[in-house]
C-alpha cells in the first residue's frame, strides 16, 4: 500500500481517537504453505511464512494498523476474536459487518484496543479457512499505571490449542456444501504442533509464569494440564479472575485464559498435556514444560484428566469469577459496575437445532438457519441498500417450528441491558460467542431454563467474558449492557455448524450520527455487492 494512502486513513482516525494512544504497524502477507502438523504435508494458510500467524502485542487503548495482503487464491478476512471494535463494526472482519479482500488485493484494518485489557486471539472468518491456520494470539496489556493483581512474570507464552483435520480446507468445505457432517478431528495441536513434532515451553526453576491458552479449534472442548504443577486462573477474556488453583482446565472451543504457573518442581522435563472432552474417541497430544539444565525427559505416563464428565466441568466454570477489587483496563475496581442491580429490558432465548433442508444438513438458530446475503449487513445498512435483510427475520423466543433459510438480524436498541439465555437441547456441548461485547455470565445448568431459573444466578461477581458454554441438555444465561452502535455477530464456535448456518446477527441501533455513538464507514472500506461504485465519503 502507498505510504500517502495510509496516511489518509491514519489521519481520519486522528479526529477520532486520542493523538495521544501510540499506534503499532503490522504488514501481513496470507500464503499457502506446506505444513507438517500432524507430520504429514498438508496445504496450511500462513502469514508471513508463519504457521500459526504472528502476536499482536498492545495495551490498552493502543492503534493496531494491520495492513493485510492476500496471496491466496480466494477471497479472505481476518476477525479478531473477543477484540471489541467499539464504535466501529466495519473492522470485525466477518462478512456481515466487512468485504472481503480480494485474491492478489490488500487492506488496511484500523483497530484500536479501546478500554480493554487481556489475552484472544485473531482467526481468518471467510470459506473455512480456519480448518487450515491464519490464527494467531492477542495479548492486550494494561497500561504501566493501571495495578495488575499479580507481580509481572518471569515470562508471558501464548499457548494456542485446537482440535486438527489432516485434510486440506478445501476438502472440509466440499463437505459441508455436499450436505454431509465432518468427521471427529484428526488429533489436537498446541502451537501448531501436534504429537509427532512436539512443542515446548522452557522455564527456570523457582519463577513463575504466565500462559495465556486460547482454544482456536474448530469444535472440541478441551482440558488443559501440566504433570506435576498447578495453574492459578488470573484472567479470561479480559477480566481479572479470582486467583483459583486447578490441576488441569476446560477450554471450550474459541476461549481463552490467562493461567500463572510456577517452576516449583525439579529440574527436568515434564508433559504438557491437551486432550478433548465429551468425544469418543478421547483425542491427545503433548507438549514439553522444559526445565533450564533439565536433569533428564519426562518420567512416566502422561497425566490423566477428565472426559466425558459434565459435572466436574460445570462445577469449574462456576468457580472461576471476577475479582471485584481489582483493577480492570482502567485504574476503578472491576467491581465498581453493578450489573446486578440493573434492570433487564428484555429477555431473548436462542436455541440451536440440527436438521435437514432441500436434502442437506443445516443448523439454526431459532429455527432460522443463517444465509449470508450478496452485500455485508452493516455496509448495506451503512448505504440504506434496501432487499439485503430485514430486521426482525429472527424471533427472540423459539419457536418449536422447523429449519428454514434466512439472512437473520435482531433489531436492539442502543443502551438497553439485555438477558440473553443459550438454550441447548442437544446432546452436544456448544459454544457461543457476541462480537463487540464482554458479557456477563450469570447462571448455567442442565434442563430448561425458565424464570424460575433466574433465582440461581449469580448477580454478584460473574465472569465478564465474550464466549460461554452450554453444556448438553442444559442452558446459560448472560447480561449485556449493549452499549456499542454495530452490527454484531452472535455464533456457534463450532465451526462446521457457524458454516452451515447457526449464527444471526444482532443490529445495535440509534438514529443518532454523533461519532461519540459511532464511527463511519472508513475511508478505505472495501465496497461488494450492491455496494459496488458507491462512494465512502462525498467528492
Amino acid at each position: 500500500m502507498p505510504s500517502s494512502l495510509l496516511f489518509l486513513f491514519i489521519s481520519f482516525f486522528f479526529a477520532i481517537v486520542r493523538a495521544e494512544d501510540p499506534y503499532r504497524f503490522f504488514d501481513w502477507n496470507v500464503t499457502y504453505g506446506t505444513i507438517y502438523p500432524l507430520g504429514l504435508p498438508q496445504q496450511g494458510i500462513l502469514i508471513n511464512g508463519q504457521f500459526p500467524g504472528p502476536d499482536i502485542h498492545s495495551v490498552t487503548n493502543d492503534n493496531i494498523i494491520i495492513n493485510v495482503f492476500n496471496s491466496l487464491d480466494e477471497p479472505f478476512l481476518l476477525s479478531w476474536n473477543g477484540i471489541q471494535q467499539r464504535r466501529n463494526s466495519y473492522e470485525d472482519g466477518v462478512y456481515g459487518t466487512t468485504c472481503p479482500i480480494p485474491p492478489g488485493k490488500n487492506f488496511t484494518y484500523i483497530l484500536q484496543m479501546k478500554d480493554q485489557i487481556g489475552s484472544f486471539y485473531y482467526f481468518p472468518s471467510l470459506g473455512f479457512h480456519k480448518a487450515a491456520g491464519g490464527f494467531g494470539g492477542i495479548r492486550i496489556l494494561s497500561r504501566p499505571r493501571i495495578p495488575v493483581p499479580f507481580p509481572d512474570p518471569a515470562g508471558d507464552y501464548t499457548v494456542l490449542i485446537g482440535d486438527w483435520y489432516q485434510a486440506n480446507h478445501t476438502t472440509l468445505r466440499a463437505q459441508l456444501d455436499n450436505g454431509s457432517m465432518l468427521p471427529l478431528p484428526d488429533g489436537i495441536l498446541i502451537n501448531g504442533r501436534g504429537p509427532n513434532r512436539t512443542a515446548s515451553i522452557n522455564v527456570e526453576q523457582g519463577k513463575t509464569y504466565r500462559l495465556r491458552i486460547s482454544n482456536v479449534g474448530l469444535q472440541s472442548s478441551l482440558n488443559f494440564r501440566i504433570q506435576g504443577h498447578r495453574m492459578k486462573v488470573v484472567e479470561v477474556e479480559g477480566t481479572h479472575t479470582l486467583q483459583t488453583e486447578f490441576s488441569s482446565l476446560d477450554i471450550h472451543v474459541g476461549q481463552s485464559y490467562s493461567v500463572l504457573v510456577t517452576a516449583d518442581q525439579p529440574a527436568q522435563d515434564f508433559y504438557i498435556v491437551v486432550s478433548s472432552r465429551f468425544t469418543t474417541p478421547i483425542l491427545s497430544t503433548t507438549a514439553i514444560l522444559r526445565y533450564a539444565n533439565s536433569a533428564g525427559s519426562v518420567q512416566g505416563p502422561p497425566p490423566g484428566g477428565p472426559t466425558i464428565q459434565i459435572d466436574w466441568s460445570l462445577n469449574q466454570a462456576r468457580a472461576i469469577r471476577t475479582n471485584l477489587t481489582a483493577s480492570g483496563p482502567r485504574p476503578n475496581p472491576q467491581g465498581s459496575y453493578h450489573y446486578g442491580m440493573i434492570t433487564t429490558t428484555r429477555t431473548i432465548v436462542v436455541a440451536n437445532s440440527a436438521g435437514i433442508v432441500d436434502g442437506k444438513q443445516r443448523y439454526a438458530v431459532n429455527s432460522v438457519s443463517f444465509i449470508p446475503a450478496d452485500t455485508p449487513l452493516k455496509v448495506a445498512d451503512f448505504f440504506k441498500i434496501g432487499g439485503v435483510f430485514r430486521v426482525g427475520s429472527i424471533s427472540d423466543w423459539p419457536n418449536g417450528g422447523g429449519i428454514y433459510q434466512d439472512t437473520s438480524v435482531m433489531g436492539a436498541d442502543y443502551r438497553a441491558f439485555v438477558e440473553i439465555v443459550f438454550q441447548n437441547n442437544e446432546d452436544l456441548i456448544q459454544s457461543w460467542h457476541l462480537d463487540g461485547y464482554s458479557f456477563f455470565v450469570v447462571g448455567m445448568d442442565g434442563g430448561q431454563w425458565t424464570s424460575n431459573s433466574r433465582n440461581q444466578y449469580n448477580l454478584r461477581d460473574a465472569i465478564a467474558r465474550c464466549t460461554v458454554q452450554v453444556y448438553p441438555k442444559s442452558w446459560s444465561a448472560i447480561y449485556v449492557a449493549l452499549d456499542n452502535v454495530g452490527m454484531w455477530n452472535i455464533r456457534t464456535e463450532f465451526w462446521a455448524r457457524q458454516y452451515l448456518g447457526q449464527q444471526f446477527y444482532l443490529r445495535v441501533y440509534t438514529p443518532s450520527t454523533s461519532l461519540r455513538d459511532e464511527y463511519p464507514i472508513p475511508k478505505n472500506a472495501l465496497l461488494c455487492g450492491r455496494a459496488t461504485g458507491r462512494r465512502t465519503r462525498p467528492l
